[in-house]
């Protein structure tokens, strides 16, 4: 359950959101301080599960073959195997398209040498590359759960945005999702939450409003 001053910020800034004639996100956007993010070791790069859900589509594709390859396609949003990577290889935009397009890549883990070879120099640098499945693993079970992730990246900047819900969902799903986030960077960061400045919630659109730390 998160604290009541952040449900009350989440609630606030959905009240104020101009009607919209489409469904607005809600964001977070996270100002860092006293930290050097030109050292990658302290940049913030982190898959979190939301307790209450993203509220939004999450695109997924899987790396698999065989039996795995059967049971992802019922949840995923493709498949593709071996000989449909060696192609991707050889054709950098629709490699660079792929990336844009998918939220989120999982692969067996036979496939991830391969990936690395044909896909390393456009998935790497976008964050992008599988997480690796291993062979005791459920991939439905673990599609489902990347469904309801999302990935909070720094990269070298003291204020970066991730999504933690949308605006039909109810202000205390979305606090729970803040909570679940805040809590994970306060514990990666060096000094905790002291290298958190400030953080505000908002839709898409609306006027953006402090969350409490």
């Amino acid at each position: 359950m998160a604290d009541q001053d952040i449900e009350n910020a989440v609630a606030q800034a959905m009240e104020e959101a101009p009607p919209r004639n489409f469904r607005e996100t809600v964001d977070l956007a996270i100002n860092l301080r006293d930290i050097d993010l030109d050292d990658p070791s302290n940049r913030i790069d982190e898959s979190i599960v939301l307790p209450s859900g993203t509220g939004q589509e999450t695109s997924i594709v899987v790396f698999a073959e065989g039996e795995t390859a059967l049971r992802a396609e019922d949840v995923a949003d493709d498949v593709l195997d071996s000989d449909d990577l060696e192609d991707l290889g050889d054709d950098d935009d629709q490699a660079k398209d792929l990336a844009e397009e998918t939220d989120f890549f999982i692969a067996e883990q036979a496939l991830m040498q391969d990936i690395g070879r044909y896909l390393g120099t456009v998935l790497g640098p976008r964050g992008k590359m599988p997480t690796p499945l291993g062979p005791d693993e459920d991939v439905v079970e673990t599609v489902n759960r990347m469904k309801n992730t999302v990935q909070v990246r720094s990269r070298d900047r003291r204020t970066f945005h991730t999504r933690v819900g949308a605006e039909d969902m109810s202000a205390d799903e979305i606090a729970d999702n803040i909570d679940v986030i805040v809590r994970r960077m306060t514990a990666d960061l060096e000094k905790g939450p002291q290298n958190i400045d400030r953080i505000f919630v908002k839709t898409t659109m609306g006027p953006a409003k402090e969350v409490p730390i």
